[in-house]
């Protein structure tokens, strides 16, 4: 049923329900603008989401006792709410999400989501973000839409009926921009480092921002790459339009890029709209490990914000605030290790805070998140080069941390490395 106004539709929400948030770029703020006046008048709502897009309205200490946010990924709006209390952080390996709404371990009573307008069929498009949205609609009592002509409309699991919305609003907003991150020598030596381990027909899987970007402007000379990854971004653009991305060794999907989740500019969101080479599938698809070791030779490419000499790989807090997520990591890694030719990478700057602190430490900080084990730690690239811990022992790996960290640390890690392990490096 067309609602007015977005207020109207979400006064359909009930006291003590668990909401669904469509997140990433998709996020419907508008709608969730409309909620956090909606919530006042409510009880104990439970606004679950991945990373949203400006929502720091739904932050308001105010609206304690009338809804809290229960994220799986943290971003920016949410962050600081997270770490003074005001907001739950789950730890759940993005793959999971899905599982938790179709297994009712999580439930789901309405889902927030921002569409497409509907074709001649009537069929609307979750556009640049499935994740775990199609998963929460498919288990939640009502679901609840923004049609948006500005959202792109995307193939694969992303269609959903007009019949479906409980409630729809018109309603056009921009999707958000996240423009090309600016380049610097010490991240185009890092992509330059990364790339070197990137062979022809290779299929990637990378995050955002200026590293995998770096690293991609370096792969021009390399033939019949594929893409397999979580997420989708301006730097494989390029790749794609001199056919260097080509999808031609793939098993699984051959011919077609497949994602989850676009985040960038307005020439990406208007190159994934209404192509057919481009598959937004299920995150517990995309991010299953069983799927992604199909595919020969994956090379999934992450970051890390801190490595231990060990090879524990630190990817969502600082110490013991909350700066990220799980997210997907461990599912490329494992599933890149698992590949025939596979390989799995973790790029990181050498140093933090202007250089005064290293990101290659003998020991993580003290309630540091191990997303990444050690045992699953394959290279780890830093601007200083690459070090292949796989089949290394503790001593190996090292010696070989040590050689990629920033130089003013190399002597203080190694004296470290024999004070907290024992080490002789």
């Amino acid at each position: 049923m067309k609602y007015p106004n977005a207020a109207s539709a979400l006064n359909l929400i009930g006291n003590n329900e668990f909401i669904w948030s469509h997140s990433m770029a998709a996020t419907p703020y508008s709608m969730l603008d409309a909620l956090a006046q909606v919530a006042r008048d409510k009880q104990q709502l439970t606004l679950l989401s991945l990373h949203t897009e400006k929502s720091g309205a739904l932050c308001a200490p105010e609206l304690a006792g009338h809804l809290r946010q229960r994220v799986f990924f943290v971003g920016g709006p949410t962050r600081p709410a997270v770490n003074c209390g005001l907001a739950d952080y789950v730890p759940c390996f993005l793959s999971e999400i899905p599982k938790l709404f179709r297994s009712k371990e999580q439930r789901v009573d309405t889902a927030i989501v921002q569409v497409s307008p509907p074709d001649k069929h009537g069929l609307c498009s979750l556009g640049v973000s499935v994740e775990a949205t199609r998963a929460a609609m498919q288990n939640a009592r009502r679901v609840i839409a923004q049609i948006n002509p500005r959202m792109p409309r995307t193939h694969g699991d992303s269609f959903v009926h007009l019949q479906d919305f409980a409630a729809y609003v018109e309603l056009e907003s921009q999707i958000p921009l996240h423009l090309p991150a600016e380049q610097d020598p010490v991240t185009k030596q890092i992509g330059a480092n990364v790339a070197s381990l990137i062979r022809d027909g290779d299929c990637l899987q990378m995050g955002i921002g200026a590293i995998p970007d770096a690293a991609l402007a370096c792969l021009g000379d390399r033939q019949n790459l594929g893409v397999h990854t979580e997420m989708f971004s301006d730097g494989v653009l390029p790749l794609l339009e001199q056919g260097v991305i080509n999808n031609r060794n793939k098993k699984k999907h051959p011919g077609k890029v497949v994602t989850t989740f676009a985040m960038g500019s307005q020439a990406l969101y208007d190159f994934v709209d209404d192509n057919p080479e481009v598959v937004f599938l299920d995150v517990a698809y995309t991010n299953d490990t069983a799927v992604i070791r199909q595919n020969p030779q994956v090379v999934s490419i992450n970051s890390a914000l801190q490595v231990d000499l060990s090879g524990q790989i630190c990817a969502d807090s600082l110490g013991t605030k909350i700066y990220s997520g799980v997210g997907g990591q461990m599912d490329f890694v494992r599933g890149a290790g698992l590949s025939e030719g596979g390989r799995a990478i973790i790029a990181l700057p050498s140093t933090a805070a202007g250089g005064t602190v290293s990101r290659i430490s003998s020991l993580l900080s003290p309630g540091a998140g191990v997303v990444t084990t050690r045992a699953h730690a394959h290279y780890i690239v830093t601007e200083y080069g690459v070090a292949n811990l796989r089949a290394r022992s503790l001593n190996e790996r090292a010696k070989a941390l040590i050689d990629i960290a920033a130089p003013q640390f190399r002597e203080q890690l190694a004296r470290q490395a024999y004070e907290d392990w024992g080490l002789l490096v």
